[in-house]
């Protein structure tokens, strides 16, 4: 259940015979991602530019041997294809849908935790997970991500994962993987979770934290920060100027009383050592100058 992937990670697009899941699918192949089956339960029997189409997500697996999933499907099937994934014996689920409920993520969360620990999930309504030069799994378009190293990235933003890739990029500074875990109330996969791959990762040498205003994860990270990590850690919170009790973007980004402020958020990674930049372009300088140093 690791969150790196690489040129042997085969991957199963539930979807693939349509909407989103064939459009980014498709792109994942085409950058050289090895997407060796698709799911659709009334399509099964299928091929989409031959790849092909099996009815269930076990029997994708046992044809193609497949170690992750790719849900890009509608939000009211989205929480049965991760769970299907998962009971196929899939080691890593990505998942871009947006606007599933609260109580369904929470629920997908708890039923993986208890009854399939060795599957992670990435999102849901997140842009997926990218190893330059390797392996994309999502929406992130690949040709702003430049191989090579020595960053890892994990954000909360879709949008921002975007922007760190390409400022990192213009610096001629490469990722070892770049992490979107979404912004929504319960994601499967935390700060911690990637901060504690990260630094146990010999390949990447720096991270790049991207977080935003709403909920507690971002201090949970710098505590992990202050007492774990020995690589150095540069961040930036997006949304100091949100007025309280506002969503912005999305429903995991909500300030309640004084908890989850950007101003928090940043104060709490300062304490623990981290560089915080005041804007993304800022972050990437910052950056810069930590691999310089290396």
């Amino acid at each position: 259940m690791s969150i790196f992937v690489d040129e042997s990670t085969k991957v199963i697009v539930h979807g693939l015979t349509g909407g989103q899941a064939r459009f980014h699918g498709l792109r994942n192949r085409d950058y050289g991602t090895k997407v060796v089956a698709g799911v659709n339960p009334v399509k099964g029997g299928q091929e989409v530019e031959g790849i092909p189409v099996f009815a269930t997500a076990a029997e994708a697996r046992a044809a193609t041997g497949a170690t992750a999933s790719f849900v890009a499907v509608p939000a009211k099937v989205a929480p049965a294809s991760i769970l299907e994934a998962a009971a196929a014996g899939v080691e890593l689920v990505v998942c871009i849908t947006e606007g599933i409920p609260a109580q369904d993520e929470a629920r997908v969360y708890s039923e993986l935790r208890h009854n399939y620990p060795g599957t992670r999930l990435i999102g849901p309504n997140c842009p997926g997970l990218i190893s330059p030069g390797k392996c994309n799994i999502g929406i992130t378009a690949g040709e702003i991500a430049l191989a090579g190293g020595p960053v890892g990235i994990v954000s909360r933003s879709g949008t921002l994962t975007y922007q760190a890739l390409y400022e990192l990029k213009q610096m001629g500074i490469g990722v070892t993987t770049c992490v979107g875990i979404g912004g929504d109330p319960v994601p499967g996969t935390t700060f911690v979770d990637c901060l504690e791959a990260f630094e146990a990762d010999p390949e990447t040498r720096a991270v790049m934290m991207i977080g935003e205003i709403g909920g507690s994860e971002e201090e949970k990270a710098a505590q992990f920060v202050s007492e774990r990590m020995t690589k150095p850690v540069v961040s930036y919170i997006a949304g100091v100027t949100a007025p309280p009790g506002r969503r912005m973007g999305h429903a995991g980004a909500i300030i309640s009383g004084s908890k989850g402020t950007a101003q928090a958020k940043m104060e709490a990674l300062r304490a623990a050592g981290v560089q915080v930049a005041l804007n993304p372009t800022e972050a990437g300088q910052l950056m810069a100058e930590v691999v310089k140093a290396l």
